[in-house]
């Protein structure tokens, strides 16, 4: 399915920016790694060149640092921007305003396409205050972010009241995670024509097949916390199969893992930071897996038992 917004073609896959910026929530912190600011902009001047121009970022990663970078990047491209709005416990229109005008002057002016709520605090009254600012062309489109069924349907109902549309969902979603879809989130996105889209389809690399028992992520990183080499032991039996099917269509791991995520009706949003990873979307322009392969991933998944959920969800 071809999903749009505000007029735009939304690619299959979206190149994710949460690796992009150091300090807190940033590379170091959140992958044990910081990448290099001149290979970012070979790896995005790929993924535009080859279609990809949808770029998913938010305010707090890096705390600014990856809207800054991106900023720099795509102030001369025809971008489709997703930008992010984080919420505090309590509702205060003036910090959304603050958030807003300070990531748009970190992206070089340019207008969120998609300004997504990123966590379901307050739904009423930031939803109602995000609709005034699509209504004076501050944000292209409102999204929301980390949400249940339940919420989504209530955010639907109060952007409705407002006169406003729900442009997308973007949660959680792997084959290691598949809370969203058990709930029928995913399939009621996909019946009511509502872009989902799936972050950390990799599972921030524990996915990938480059890490394992014997070669573990950075200790002190977030995904070092979350996936221990015991719990990379138990993935193992899901590499091996996702490199089998994969070998099908000339796939990495890595590609597999996408071709699976799109062929769910997900547009799965992946953190690219190097420019081969960006050539490889080409691959997966125009198939999907079958429903038996389907099938075999994710009971293999299921058996491995190993289901990590965000600190924030």
């Amino acid at each position: 399915m071809q999903y749009q917004v505000n007029g735009k073609n939304i690619p299959n896959i979206a190149v994710g920016t949460w690796a992009w910026g150091s300090g807190i929530n940033g590379s170091k912190m959140v992958f044990g790694a910081s990448p290099d600011e001149s290979e970012l902009k070979r790896a995005f001047n790929t993924a535009y060149k080859n279609g990809f121009i949808l770029y998913d970022t938010a305010a707090v990663y890096g705390m600014g640092n990856a809207e800054k970078i991106l900023g720099k990047f795509a102030a001369d491209n025809g971008i489709i921007l997703s930008d992010k709005f984080t919420p505090k416990k309590r509702f205060n229109s003036d910090l959304i305003e603050k958030t807003l005008t300070e990531s748009i002057d970190r992206l070089k002016g340019i207008i969120p396409d998609i300004y997504w709520l990123h966590l379901p605090l307050n739904i009423k009254e930031n939803l109602s205050y995000m609709c005034s600012l699509q209504k004076f062309h501050k944000i292209g489109s409102i999204g929301v972010s980390n949400f249940s069924i339940e919420q989504v349907k209530i955010a639907e109902k109060i952007l409705s009241e407002n006169g406003c549309k729900l442009a997308g969902v973007q949660n959680h979603y792997s084959l290691i995670y598949r809370k969203h879809e058990k709930s029928g989130l995913v399939d009621y996105c996909r019946e009511n024509n509502i872009p989902f889209f799936s972050y950390m389809v990799l599972e921030q690399g524990a996915l990938s097949g480059r890490f394992n028992s014997k070669n573990g992520f950075p200790k002190f990183s977030r995904r070092g916390i979350a996936f221990s080499k015991s719990k990379l032991k138990r993935l193992e039996p899901l590499h091996n199969e996702l490199r089998f099917i994969g070998e099908n269509y000339g796939l990495s791991i890595s590609e597999t893992v996408l071709l699976w995520a799109i062929s769910k009706g997900t547009v799965p949003i992946v953190g690219v930071t190097k420019e081969y990873q960006a050539e490889s979307f080409l691959k997966l322009k125009n198939i999907i897996l079958n429903k038996a392969e389907i099938e075999i991933l994710e009971k293999t998944a299921q058996d491995t038992g190993v289901e990590i959920a965000g600190s924030w969800e």
